[in-house]
């Protein structure tokens, strides 16, 4: 797992075992095994922040000592506890819940009333327009000759006009 473009939990995995089993406890040790847990944290750090995934799973091959990254476009990745292993489901849920309330606290605060412009049709105050005053805008903009500069440069004017 990568959580926060940050954090990273890498889990040993043997897919020829029955579906339950196949997260295995703890990791390979000694010196080529950190240098290669190492490798592979960097990797899928690499991997999440260039893809700006703030979850992922990124998934490895491993042959003759070389990581090979060979999923990581998971920005829903399985976390259930059936398949993980408690120890795994532990940490996903408090390194997700701990980026979600830091994500909460740092977001801009939400005005009271939510009026979203409509492609540049809304009044000043937010409020969209309504059909008669986009024509009535429209119409005017024909009138003052603004219409032209608002137009896709498709077709001839007509043929835009009356479509």
């Amino acid at each position: 797992y990568v959580v926060n473009r940050k954090k990273v939990r890498i889990m040993a995995y043997d897919p020829r075992r029955p579906h339950a089993g196949r997260y295995l406890d703890g990791l390979p040790r000694g010196p080529m095994a950190r240098m290669l847990l190492r490798r592979i944290e960097q990797d899928a750090l690499k991997l999440c922040r260039a893809l700006g995934y703030d979850l992922n799973s990124v998934e490895f091959a491993v042959e003759g000592g070389i990581p090979y990254a060979i999923d990581f476009m998971n920005p829903v990745p399985d976390a259930d506890l059936h398949s993980v292993g408690d120890a795994n489901f532990e940490w996903i849920v408090e390194q997700v819940a701990e980026m979600a309330i830091a994500k909460a606290r740092r977001a801009p605060q939400t005005p009271e009333a939510l009026a979203w412009p409509l492609l540049g049709t809304a009044e000043p105050e937010g409020r969209p327009k309504t059909s008669l005053e986009k024509r009535r805008s429209r119409e005017s903009a024909r009138k003052d000759g603004t219409l032209d500069a608002r137009l896709p440069k498709i077709g001839n004017r007509d043929q835009v006009e009356n479509a």
